[in-house]
């Protein structure tokens, strides 16, 4: 099976799994780099690095940012797609990269299940930087390297043209939404790929050797190996047996709507200092908080909310004037202070509140890669000028706009309300995206 693409489609394969896939035309897009993951921009690295022409590139990102490539079909071994150029006229481009043989494939598979996380980090639409080491060491190149991306084009240009760099540029945002569309390209579908992983571990589970190399009897470490001799069953024996386990019973369903806090207003006076309508907005929270504990929809494990934190959390409920007035000075904050807390909150939580209302040191290191990041994430031609004003705050000049980099290394957009910085959307990881959403809010 190696060689250039063979042309398979769907319907060619045995099962019908899907040897092809079509991605929609992506929509026109602004500044800001094409890739945002590390596999998607070593993918832009091999283009860059293959073309001989830089004009072509520089052209070829232009027409991708204009919105002018189509569909994308791929399939093992090539990557098509029409483009058009700016007066109208389409041409037929693909880029082909070599597949991997069954032989090459055999190993990649042994490779990734010889690490559950490797499985897990494909299932969640990650490409794990170690299994991609791995395979190198092994002979396997995945991601493809200099010359590999070999174009053909209707334009009949015999380097990389406009459109087959665009159709790269392309690929490359579709990438970092899915690997699988890589391994696609290497030969393999995502539920081929699945399957071969499934009935890997299987195999190694049934055959009583585990990823480790530890011998097993049953499903059961042996006396004396590595696994020590304790009581109890093995993860592989467990596995194993999942099929022929009773199943377990469905989780209880949790009502539709927490239930309704019972009225304190009765005709006993309260205690000094005592105030039942508090008391109920404070049941009422505390109802929600439970009925949504029940409903999955909060983190175990999470860390408990600070004083501030919680009061912010409290008046985004959109409690009575002076129950929110009661709660920013509980929480040493103005009415104004609390109403930027609650818009923080309303966007991201703990997290949000700590980029707005807490200054943070970041390591050498840390900056060095926040400076690397906000260098890389807009073309030569689109980057905006930064003034850093704070460590870890940086305004965009000439605009009343600001960038701020949290502890979670994601990137906050800010922009300057009735001369208070105030929060102006959600968190980024790119840079670029983050301030194209404060800008549009802008405008």
């Amino acid at each position: 099976m190696s060689g250039y693409g063979n042309g398979a489609t769907a319907q060619d394969s045995a099962d019908g799994a899907a040897d092809e896939r079509t991605f929609a035309a992506l929509p026109p897009v602004g500044g800001g780099a094409f890739a945002r993951t590390w596999w998607g921009r070593a993918w832009l690295k091999a283009l860059e690095d293959t073309a001989l022409d830089a004009q072509q590139l520089k052209a070829g990102r232009r027409h991708a940012r204009a919105g002018a490539v189509g569909a994308v079909s791929v399939r093992p071994g090539r990557i098509t797609a029409v483009v058009r150029d700016r007066d109208g006229t389409a041409h037929r481009s693909d880029v082909l990269l070599q597949e991997l043989s069954e032989e090459e494939w055999d190993r990649l598979v042994d490779l990734a299940v010889d690490s559950a996380g490797h499985i897990a980090a494909l299932l969640d639409r990650e490409m794990p930087p170690h299994l991609v080491e791995d395979a190198a060491a092994a002979g396997l190149e995945l991601l493809p390297g200099i010359g590999d991306l070999e174009p053909e084009c209707g334009c009949e240009a015999w380097d990389h043209c406009p459109h087959t760099a665009a159709l790269c540029y392309q690929v490359a945002r579709l990438l970092d939404e899915d690997p699988f569309v890589l391994l696609l390209m290497r030969g393999r579908g995502e539920r081929a790929v699945v399957e071969a992983l499934q009935e890997r571990s299987a195999g190694r589970a049934a055959g009583g050797v585990g990823a480790s190399g530890v011998q097993e009897v049953h499903g059961v470490p042996r006396p004396g190996t590595a696994a020590g001799t304790g009581s109890g069953v093995s993860a592989a024996e467990a596995f194993a047996a999942r099929d022929i386990l009773p199943p377990l019973p469905a989780p209880p369903v949790p009502a539709a709507a927490p239930g309704e806090p019972p009225s304190l207003d009765t005709e006993t006076d309260p205690e000094p200092g005592i105030d039942p309508t508090a008391l109920e907005f404070l049941a009422a929270d505390a109802a929600a908080r439970a009925h949504r504990l029940l409903s999955g929809a909060v983190a175990p494990g999470e860390a408990p909310l600070t004083v501030a934190q919680d009061a912010a959390r409290l008046a985004a409920g959109a409690p009575a004037p002076w129950i929110a007035t009661r709660l920013a000075e509980g929480s040493g904050r103005t009415r104004a202070g609390l109403e930027l807390a609650v818009r923080a909150w309303h966007l991201g939580g703990p997290p949000a509140l700590a980029v707005l209302e807490e200054d943070w040191t970041p390591t050498p290191e840390t900056l060095r890669r926040a400076e690397a990041r906000l260098a890389e994430s807009w073309e030569e031609d689109d980057r905006p000028t930064l003034h850093p004003t704070a460590p870890t705050h940086w305004t965009v000049v000439g605009t009343d706009t600001q960038l701020r980099l949290g502890q979670d290394g994601h990137w906050w957009p800010y922009r300057r309300e009735d001369d208070r910085w105030t929060p102006a959307g959600p968190p980024e990881q790119d840079p670029a995206a983050a301030l194209a959403g404060a800008l549009r809010v802008a405008r």
